[in-house]
C-alpha cells in the first residue's frame, strides 16, 4: 500500500531560475509561440490510486459534519470537535430563581455542502478529555476524543433537513444560513447554576475549558442508503454567528448568553471513510485496476498519473504546451460532483519522502467532462534534469476541508474518453 506525504512548501521549478547557457541560445525561444512545434499525444499513462492516511484537520478554514454513502467510495461520516470560550469572565446572572430558560441552541454557520440535503440525525456530546490548542499538537482526520454518554440534543429535535442555501430567520430577520441544533435546556441550567456554585470555573477561559472541555457534534445515520446524504461545510473559526446560545428571561425580560466558538478555540474534523471492499479500495490494493478506473477523494485518496515516455524526450527541446487531460465519470446534475479544481504534486527526486506541490491547479470542464492541467513547467524541468520523472499526484483542491470525490477514466476504460498528455515542443 502506497502512502502520499506532502511537504508544506510549493515546488519552485528550477528551470525558471537557473542561469542560462549562452551556447544553447534557448533564451531567445518564446515558450508561448508554437513556431513549427511538434505535437504528440501518444504517451502511455499509468494511473492508480494512493491512500492518504494522515491529513491534519486541526483549525482548517471550515469543519465537516454529516454523512453520505457513495457507491464507489463507501460511507463517509464527519464529526466536529471544538472548544468553547466565555464572552466575558465571571458572569453574574443574579437571582437564579428569577430566570426562565426558553431554549438552548448551537448555531453553526454554513459555507457550503457536498451531496444532497435530505434529513440527518444530529447529536451533541460533552467532551470527557481536553482539546489541546498548542501549535505542536496535531489532530488528523482519524483523531478522536472521548465524550460523556449524554446526548445534549433536545428530545424530538435531532432530525433536521439541512438548508445551507436559504437565509435563516432569526428574531424575525434574515441572517446567513445556519445549522441550528436545539439542545436540552437542562444543560443550559447546569451552566447557569455553575456560575453561582462554581464561580472559579468562569474566572478564566482556561478554567472554563477545564469545567466544560468542549463538545463533539456528530450524526447518527445508520440506515442511510447508497446515493443518499451529504457533508456540511461549517465556519466555526471566523464567524461570530457560530456559537452556543442560552435564550432566557429574567424577571420577564428576554436575554441571551453566548458561549463562543472562534479562532481561539482548538477544533478539528474527524472523517471516517468506510471504504473497505469498495471499488476505490480495490484500486488501492491492486494498482493495475487503475488502468480502467482510478479515484481521488478529499481526506483519503489521491490519484497518481505516471508518464514513462517523458524519459525519452531529448534534452534540446523547449516545451510550448503540456496539457494533461483527465476525463471523469460524472453525469450533469448528479449530487456527488467532482469539484471545480484539482491540485498537482510530484517528488522532486525519486528518493524524496515528500510530494511537493507543482504550484498549478487543474480546472474542470463540465462540457468536456474532464480536468485539464497545465504541466508545461513540470515537463520542462524534467527535460532539463532538474526533477525526476516520478509521476503527478492529483487531488481535490480542498483536500483537508471538503468531501469531494472524483472517478477518473483510465487508459483501458470502456468509456469514450481516456486520459492523455498532449505535448507540443520545439527542438533547438
Amino acid at each position: 500500500m502506497k502512502r502520499a506525504v506532502f511537504a508544506a512548501f510549493a515546488l519552485v521549478l528550477l528551470v525558471a531560475c537557473q542561469k542560462k547557457n549562452p551556447d544553447l541560445g534557448k533564451e531567445i525561444i518564446d515558450q508561448n509561440a508554437l513556431l513549427n512545434g511538434i505535437t504528440t499525444d501518444t504517451f502511455d499513462l499509468i494511473t492508480y490510486t494512493i491512500l492518504e492516511d494522515s491529513v491534519e484537520t486541526k483549525n482548517a478554514p471550515n469543519v465537516l459534519l454529516g454523512s453520505y454513502v457513495d457507491p464507489k467510495f463507501g460511507k463517509v461520516e464527519a464529526s466536529v470537535f471544538t472548544e468553547l470560550r466565555l464572552p466575558g469572565l465571571s458572569p453574574n446572572f443574579g437571582t437564579l430563581s428569577s430566570i426562565q430558560i426558553d431554549s438552548f441552541v448551537l448555531a453553526l454557520e454554513y459555507v457550503g455542502y457536498y451531496g444532497d440535503l435530505t434529513a440527518q440525525e444530529f447529536a451533541v456530546y460533552e467532551l470527557d478529555d481536553t482539546l489541546e490548542n498548542a501549535a505542536e499538537k496535531k489532530y488528523y482526520q482519524f483523531s478522536s476524543i472521548a465524550t460523556k454518554t449524554t446526548n445534549w440534543m433536545a428530545a424530538g429535535q435531532s432530525s433536521i433537513v439541512p438548508d445551507p442555501i436559504n437565509p435563516t430567520i432569526l428574531a424575525g430577520k434574515e441572517v446567513d444560513p445556519q445549522l441550528r441544533l436545539h439542545l436540552d435546556t437542562m444543560r443550559a441550567w447546569d451552566i447557569i447554576n455553575a456560575t453561582a456554585t462554581n464561580p472559579s470555573a468562569f474566572a478564566s477561559n482556561a478554567a472554563f475549558q477545564n469545567y466544560l472541555k468542549g463538545i463533539k457534534v456528530a450524526v447518527n445515520n445508520p440506515t442511510q442508503s447508497t446515493g443518499k446524504g451529504g457533508i456540511l461545510y461549517l465556519d466555526i473559526n471566523n464567524n461570530p454567528a457560530s456559537k452556543m446560545t442560552i435564550y432566557y428571561r429574567k424577571d420577564g425580560v428576554p436575554k441571551t448568553y453566548d458561549l463562543l466558538i472562534n479562532s481561539y478555540c482548538a477544533d478539528f474534523s474527524n472523517i471516517d471513510h468506510q471504504s473497505t471492499g469498495t471499488a476505490a479500495d480495490a484500486v488501492v490494493q491492486d494498482s493495475t485496476l487503475g488502468q480502467s478506473t482510478f479515484y481521488a477523494q478529499a481526506n483519503k485518496h489521491r490519484a497518481m498519473v505516471k508518464i514513462p515516455g517523458l524519459d525519452n524526450l531529448p534534452s534540446n527541446i523547449v516545451i510550448h504546451r503540456a496539457d494533461l487531460l483527465l476525463p471523469v465519470q460524472f453525469q450533469t446534475g448528479y449530487r456527488y460532483k467532482p469539484g471545480s479544481k484539482v491540485t498537482a504534486a510530484t517528488k522532486v527526486k525519486a528518493t524524496d519522502y515528500y510530494y511537493t506541490s507543482l504550484g498549478v491547479t487543474g480546472s474542470y470542464s463540465d462540457s468536456k467532462k474532464q480536468f485539464e492541467i497545465d504541466l508545461r513547467a513540470y515537463v520542462q524541468a524534467m527535460v532539463a534534469g532538474k526533477i525526476d520523472n516520478t509521476g503527478v499526484l492529483v487531488s481535490p483542491l480542498y483536500f483537508r476541508n471538503s468531501a469531494e470525490r472524483i472517478i477518473f477514466n483510465g487508459q483501458l476504460s470502456n468509456n469514450k474518453k481516456s486520459p492523455k498528455l498532449i505535448l507540443t515542443y520545439t527542438t533547438y
